[in-house]
């Protein structure tokens, strides 16, 4: 049975423990962090068998465990990942969105070939990424439309730098038009579907993303349109928004918890 350590004990983090506590995800988790501790406390208070909250994020992958979970932010991808795959742990990673800054996915690639050790990606709140990676080689042309009620992207960076009140707005508004790269920067907590899609495709510069706030939505919506010399696929995702984290939708929690189920047993394998 593999031993799991969790970076980040938020809402994401909380449901995935949940689900390895509940014999969902057949595994252990041993060992939780979180930069505020009272929320590792609330975590483990949960749960019937309680981990081991640690001091600091190196700890998690310095003891006997085999795979960190990160559901924290993009910040701690660029400051712990590589520690993680030095102490020879693999890694799941939430925040996709660090990897599109391109000296951080350079020296995580290393490092899973230097220490022989993989990073996971769970697809998250799209559908598509195993057909968006079969047709990479022919792609010409990949576009997202995200739309979500302004709820769901209070707070991000884009507002401060254009100095909106997302509480102002009151009807159906594009924010943002520009290549994924730029997105994921303006929106680090929202939208890493555009991160895990340019990793799938074409890349953070040529992925082209347009995220749109709707007041009278209650669902988080994505629609992508890839174009080829393989034909063209259009996908749309209504998703609802995870209760207890509005920024997330339901089916990235999900996604995360049968990326982790699949990773910790030995089943049969489903898709590219």
């Amino acid at each position: 049975m593999k031993k799991i350590a969790l970076l980040g004990c938020g809402a994401i983090g909380t449901q995935i423990a949940m689900a390895v506590d509940s014999g969902k995800i057949s595994a252990e988790l041993t060992h939780v962090y979180d930069s505020d501790e009272s929320k590792a406390e609330i975590l483990t208070s949960k749960l019937k068998k309680k981990p081991i909250i640690v001091a600091n994020p190196h700890l998690l992958s310095s003891n006997n465990v085999d795979i960190v979970v990160e559901a924290a932010s993009q910040d701690a991808i660029k400051n712990h990942a590589l520690s993680i795959l030095q102490n020879k742990k693999d890694l799941m990673i939430m925040s996709a969105g660090a990897l599109l800054d391109e000296s951080v996915f350079d020296i995580l690639f290393d490092a899973c070939k230097e220490f022989k050790k993989n990073i996971y990606l769970p697809s998250g709140a799209i559908a598509g990424i195993d057909a968006i990676k079969s047709v990479k080689g022919e792609l010409e042309s990949v576009t997202l439309t995200t739309t979500k009620n302004p709820k769901s992207l209070a707070g991000a960076k884009f507002f401060i730098e254009k100095k909106i009140d997302s509480n102002s707005i009151k009807e159906k508004t594009t924010l943002f038009e520009g290549s994924a790269k730029e997105a994921v920067g303006l929106f680090p907590a929202n939208i890493n579907v555009a991160a895990l899609l340019s990793l799938a495709g074409l890349g953070s510069t040529r992925t082209m993303v347009r995220i749109v706030a709707d007041p009278l939505t209650d669902k988080n919506t994505h629609q992508i349109t890839a174009t080829g010399k393989s034909g063209k696929i259009t996908i749309s995702v209504e998703n609802l928004p995870d209760p207890a984290n509005p920024k997330t939708s339901r089916l990235a929690i999900l996604s995360a918890i049968e990326c982790l189920r699949t990773i910790c047993t030995d089943d049969i394998i489903i898709g590219t």
